[in-house]
């Protein structure tokens, strides 16, 4: 007898680099059985503000990956990678478009996540914490800013190289979170789904009352979103329960 029940199944865009984000969703997802992860990996080394580093994240890769994805019959297909919060939404935009062209399958990315999240609680000001340079940050506030999102203070850890943003612990993040809470904005976020935020989202949260919105729980919280399963508990942070 053949069994066609199964679990909800979350396609990920991964950049190739990214150590933190599949054992991070684990992580969140705990013990749970009625939801699996799947990954396709595009080249992804370096963050920059550059041509080079931009053509990492080209429409064609993410077509290619979703089109893996789509084989093994997933329900939502994400890059799971926040280059969108630097490109433009539009960027991200498009390419959520032609995912699901190509595949029939709904999509979304990191940066958009965000954006629905902000929308859905109303999140107008916000702390920005990354493991990227100045000048990414910058442009990250600037795009932020032109979508209605303003950032009231913001952290830049100075690294380039994508695999050494999973090196920062998580702990490293907790003095800069408090700092950044002080102005009291409507969210701090962890941008970057290299970056482990998340596993000191309840300790920032309860330490200063502003909510968490870390990349990877945020991409996840979505996907679950789309694909019309059950969502996160809260200790990963409190709005996305």
């Amino acid at each position: 007898m053949v069994h066609t029940a199964r679990p909800a199944r979350l396609g990920m865009i991964v950049p190739s680099s990214n150590t933190c984000l599949e054992p991070m969703s684990y992580r969140i997802l705990g013990g749970r059985e009625d939801v699996t992860l799947h990954s396709a990996r595009i080249p992804v080394t370096r963050i920059a503000l550059d041509a080079g580093s931009d053509r990492q994240f080209d429409v064609e890769g993410m077509r290619a990956a979703a089109e893996l994805l789509a084989t093994a019959d997933v329900d939502v297909i994400a890059w799971n990678g926040t280059s969108g919060s630097w490109l433009g939404l539009g960027h991200d935009r498009q390419i959520a478009a032609e995912i699901t062209a190509a595949t029939g399958i709904p999509a979304t990315t990191s940066t958009l996540a965000y954006f629905d999240a902000f929308a859905q609680f109303g999140v107008r000001t916000i702390g920005l914490l990354t493991p990227y340079t100045e000048d990414v940050n910058e442009q990250v506030i600037a795009r932020y800013a032109a979508e209605g999102v303003r950032t009231g203070g913001h952290r830049a850890l100075g690294l380039s190289d994508n695999e050494s943003f999973a090196r920062v612990a998580p702990e490293e993040l907790v003095p800069g979170s408090l700092e950044l809470a002080a102005d009291r904005p409507d969210a701090l976020v962890y941008l970057c789904t290299n970056l482990y935020g998340a596993p000191v989202a309840a300790e920032v949260e309860e330490r200063t009352g502003v909510p968490v919105l870390d990349s990877v729980a945020v991409t996840l919280w979505r996907c679950l979103q789309l694909a019309g399963a059950p969502l996160l508990e809260a200790h990963w942070g409190k709005l996305l329960a």
